[in-house]
């Protein structure tokens, strides 16, 4: 990673983990295609294998509930897309869940969020008994585990309990939490998790969906017997294995994430010194520990971002994943924010590699920007 430059950006992608890099070239030079029974593609399966033990380890699952996809965004889509005639999920939900959910046809019921960034589910039992009441197979509920934009910590494993209560089906997306805080598949009680590999220090182009047995799950592409025959395709061994030893890497320095609120903490306490006006959305509530955002009613996110970046700082306005553009963030819109909220807010995400050189640099980079602002105004 370029040093001149403070990286502020982990949860749109964290640097590769070095150990991520180790076992991806290791896993260049097996030759054989993991569905292969000769000597070179059982080398192949055995780095396939090992990886899927690991991936199941961080998220507290079992290894043959392990299916490898190329990202959370497959993995969502595959859950989503598959034959339901009924879909609860609340509007601060990633794209990659609120795309195929709108594309899959399903009518949508829609789960509230308070001004904090909370998922509300207390009420939610009614509902839910009454669109399963015909056929509850048919019917999911989806919560992502930790929000990419505010970090709130959303309540799944009550939702999960109180899906399975009426035999509904339930699906998060893990994106941002696993990793960053303890996740137990089998503890949430959800039949469904997905989460990538480069959030945590893997490659890009590999993800994890996680299905409870027994789950149903139409398999989205058909061909050979790979992974247990819901995913055809050879398996990317390569990038599996870098997940594999990012996986193994973040679950050894969970608690290494753990200690970053402080200094979060620390950098939220100066800019709301330095910026009285400042609103960090989302601070009353439980949060990943690396995440901030950050709004200046007034100011455009967009603006800000570019200055930022201008001065060496990477940070982003909403989700990193909509070709570039710094729009109105639709999480920020669900909970109900006003508009000079929404459009003057960003996001600083941290990682274990953040210095207090990087904080220091914002900082100054931040006061610079706004002080200018402020004149020029």
């Amino acid at each position: 990673m370029n040093r001149t430059r403070a990286y502020l950006d982990w949860n749109a992608t964290a640097p590769l983990r070095p150990e991520a890099r180790e076992a991806m070239l290791r896993a260049l030079d097996v030759t054989g295609n993991p569905s292969s029974v000769h000597g070179e593609g059982r080398a192949a399966r055995r780095l396939v294998e090992d990886a899927r033990e690991q991936v199941a380890a961080l998220a507290g699952a079992l290894p043959q509930d392990v299916i490898f996809t190329s990202g959370a965004t497959e993995a969502n889509t595959a859950v989503l897309r598959s034959r339901w005639t009924t879909i609860f999920a609340a509007g601060i939900e990633h794209d990659s869940v609120l795309a195929p959910l709108q594309a899959s046809g399903a009518l949508r019921r829609v789960i509230p969020v308070g001004r904090n960034g909370v998922a509300e589910i207390s009420g939610l039992g009614s509902s839910l008994a009454e669109a399963s009441a015909g056929s509850a197979i048919a019917c999911l509920a989806t919560l992502q585990l930790a929000n990419n934009e505010t970090g709130a910590i959303q309540p799944v494993a009550a939702l999960g309990e109180l899906a399975r209560t009426h035999g509904v089906r339930s699906h998060t997306d893990a994106t941002q939490a696993v990793g960053r805080i303890a996740v137990d598949f089998r503890g949430l009680g959800v039949d469904y998790l997905a989460f990538s590999s480069h959030k945590l220090g893997g490659p890009k182009g590999a993800g994890a969906l996680i299905v409870r047995e027994g789950a149903l799950l139409t398999p989205w592409l058909t061909g050979g017997g790979q992974e247990r025959r819901r995913r055809a395709g050879t398996e990317n061994v390569a990038a599996i294995a870098g997940f594999g030893a990012a996986a193994g890497a973040a679950q050894a320095g969970l608690t290494a994430y753990a200690r970053l609120a402080v200094l979060r903490d620390g950098l939220e306490a100066e800019m709301a010194r330095r910026s009285p006006d400042a609103v960090f959305v989302g601070r009353e509530t439980a949060r990943l520990a690396n995440t901030s955002c950050i709004a200046l009613p007034g100011r455009s996110a967009e603006t800000l971002v570019t200055a930022l970046d201008l001065a060496g700082i990477a940070v982003s306005a909403g989700a990193a994943c909509s070709s570039g553009k710094v729009a109105a963030s639709h999480v920020l819109q669900a909970m109900g924010l006003a508009p000079e909220i929404n459009r003057g807010a960003i996001r600083v995400s941290i990682g274990p590699a953040t210095t207090d050189n990087d904080i220091a640099a914002f900082l100054a980079a931040w006061t610079e920007i706004t002080r200018s602002a402020a004149k020029a105004a």
